[in-house]
C-alpha cells in the first residue's frame, strides 16, 4: 500500500498526555476546562504517534540505546509516491555528510506542497541500526516522511469529512522530520517491528494491513493499527 499513514489519516487513534504550565491566572482557567469535561464527557480524537509511555520508559532519552554501529552509514530509499530512488552515505570520517542529509531532505520532502524540511539525524540513525540488526540489503520502502502542517490540514479534513471527526495527529512528529513511515522488502513487517522496539528509541507503530511500520525519536511506546 502507498497510502498515508494511517496514524495521520484517520485510523485507530491514542491518547496524549499534555504538560500545562499554569501561570497567574491559570488555575481559574484550569477550573473552567474541568468543569466543561464533567458536562461533556465524550473524548475528542487524540493522536496515535503520543500513545502513552510503557512504565518504567517515560524518562528514557529520544534516542536508540543501541547504538549505530561502527563506520560510514549508508542508507537507501525508494519513495513510492514518487517512485524517486536515493542512495547515501550521510555518515562518515566521524560526522553527517552535509551534501547527503540535504539529498534526504529533499527526497523525504512533502511530495504534495513540495516543501523541504531537515530530517533528523537521529531518525536516520534509528533507521540505519535498524538495517544492520536485520541484515536487509534493501532500500526502505517510503510511505510517509515529513509532512507539511498544509498538508495534515488537508489529511485532518479528509478524515472529518469521512468520520464526522478528524482523527487526524494535529501534532505529528511527522510535521518536525522526526517520523517516517516505511518497510524493508526482504524483511517480515513483524521482524522489522519487533527489531524496532527493542531499539527503544522512540515510538513505534504496527500497521499489518497497510503493510508498513510507523518509527519516531519521540518517547517510547508502541501501538497498531491496520
Amino acid at each position: 500500500m502507498t497510502g498515508d499513514c494511517p496514524c495521520c489519516s484517520g485510523g485507530p487513534v491514542l491518547g496524549r498526555r499534555r504538560l500545562f504550565s499554569l501561570a497567574a491566572g491559570g488555575v481559574a482557567a484550569l477550573t473552567t476546562a474541568t468543569a466543561a469535561a464533567a458536562q461533556d464527557p465524550q473524548p475528542g480524537p487524540v493522536d496515535p504517534e503520543d500513545a502513552p509511555a510503557p512504565d518504567g520508559f517515560a524518562t528514557l532519552t529520544p534516542t536508540p540505546l543501541t547504538p549505530p554501529p561502527p563506520g560510514p552509514r549508508h542508507l537507501k530509499f525508494r519513495h513510492l509516491h514518487t517512485e524517486k530512488n536515493l542512495e547515501v552515505v550521510y555518515w562518515d570520517g566521524g560526522k553527517y555528510v552535509w551534501d547527503a542529509m540535504q539529498a534526504v531532505n529533499q527526497h523525504l520532502s512533502d511530495f504534495r506542497s513540495k516543501e523541504v524540511h531537515p530530517i533528523d539525524v537521529r531518525l536516520l540513525d534509528i533507521l540505519f541500526t535498524l538495517q544492520s540488526l536485520t541484515g536487509s540489503k534493501e532500500p526502505y520502502r517510503i510511505v510517509s516522511a515529513f509532512r507539511s502542517p498544509a498538508t495534515n490540514t488537508m489529511l485532518s479534513d479528509q478524515s472529518a469529512a469521512t468520520n464526522g471527526a478528524t482523527q487526524v495527529a494535529t501534532r505529528s512528529l511527522h510535521m518536525e522530520g522526526k517520523a517516517i513511515d516505511m518497510r524493508l522488502n526482504d524483511v517480515s513487517l513483524t521482524g522489522l517491528r519487533d527489531a524496532a522496539l527493542a531499539l527503544k528509541g522512540g515510538g513505534v507503530g504496527y500497521y499489518p494491513d497497510s503493510g508498513f511500520i510507523h518509527v519516531d525519536i519521540g518517547p517510547v511506546r508502541t501501538w497498531q493499527g491496520t
